[in-house]
């Protein structure tokens, strides 16, 4: 029997949030953002840690969904059992795995992502719920 375990968790907009990275996408629990981090989609992340370790213990594939207001997207990808960063979660397109990576050979990069919710996470009042599933 799989245990059904999904999480969710809120990440906050951000004037810098550019989210036009091609291969990669990231939550973290940051609260600052540079011009450079244009993998970025989400910052002052609530995620938990061990929440998170379970998944990756639990799952072979996550999809994941960010919702706001009507939009929604789905991202879907395979699980990187060797994830153990406490302040980042990067989704990648790519097989690159590190420990700040949670998915690989994801369907979506920060740049495919709807730019209606991309527009809106460049407000730092805009909250977004995220779903691991």
């Amino acid at each position: 029997a799989t245990r059904k375990s999904n999480m969710i968790f809120s990440i906050f907009g951000h004037e810098n949030l550019l989210g036009t990275h091609k291969t990669t996408l990231e939550f973290t629990k940051d609260k600052h953002l540079t011009l450079n981090g244009d993998c970025i989609v989400g910052v002052n992340a609530t995620f938990s840690y061990d929440e998170i370790m379970k998944l990756v213990n639990d799952k072979d594939k996550l999809k994941i969904i960010l919702k706001f207001d009507d939009m929604v997207e789905e991202i879907n990808c395979d699980v990187n059992k060797d994830f153990c960063d406490k302040e980042e979660i990067v989704i990648r397109k790519s097989e690159f795995i590190s420990d700040r990576t949670l998915g690989i050979n994801a369907d979506k990069a920060a740049i495919d992502l709807n730019r209606g919710l991309i527009n809106k996470l460049k407000d730092p009042n805009t909250k977004i719920m995220v779903e691991f599933t």
